[in-house]
């Protein structure tokens, strides 16, 4: 009897637990600032709009750093005058998109015409965890070449950068919109 009363007594505070439930899933809350563009602040062969809360770096031969400090991002903005060898500049540009091939899990081109500005290019969208998640290249593929690169400062977490990287991307996709050449 007693044996029958302790075994009752340990089935009843077995049997009065809670039951478990899975956490219900949480979604990360980003806040990025309202954008609004102004002109380049640098006098270059080149001007297009860029976003009022990044710093604008100037740098030798026509180059640029755009800093997105908000974020731990730069855009490196190249430029090289076309002097007989666009396919030479386009190679390479190409190139240095492919060799995040180890890294990316998915490159995804997007090619942009605006014959009536001469403006013409490629964006590229690196999937997975490379050194860059957004490159591009633009030219009127007479006089000039821009490249783009776009980088984190910390080790690259393709999930984790996601909203980051869609956010500059429609940066990019205003700047290369905006583009003119002088």
């Amino acid at each position: 009897m007693r044996n029958l009363f302790f075994l009752l007594f340990i089935v009843f505070f077995i049997s009065c637990k809670e039951d478990v439930l899975p956490k219900p899933k949480a979604y990360l809350s980003l806040n990025y600032p309202t954008k609004a563009y102004q002109k380049l602040p640098i006098e270059r062969p080149y001007t297009f709009e860029v976003l009022k809360n990044t710093e604008v770096v100037n740098e030798p031969k026509n180059w640029l750093t755009i800093k997105y400090p908000h974020l731990k991002a730069s855009l490196d903005i190249t430029y090289r005058p076309v002097e007989n060898n666009i396919k030479e500049l386009l190679t390479e540009a190409e190139k240095l998109v492919f060799k995040h091939t180890i890294k990316a899990e998915q490159i995804i081109p997007k090619d942009f015409v605006n014959p009536k500005k001469r403006v013409f290019g490629s964006l590229y969208e690196i999937t997975g965890n490379a050194a860059s998640q957004l490159q591009f290249h633009v030219t009127d593929s007479t006089k000039h070449f821009i490249k783009g690169s776009l980088y984190f400062y910390a080790k690259p977490n393709y999930d984790s950068i996601l909203p980051a990287v869609a956010y500059i991307k429609e940066d990019i996709l205003r700047l290369v919109e905006t583009l003119e050449w002088k």
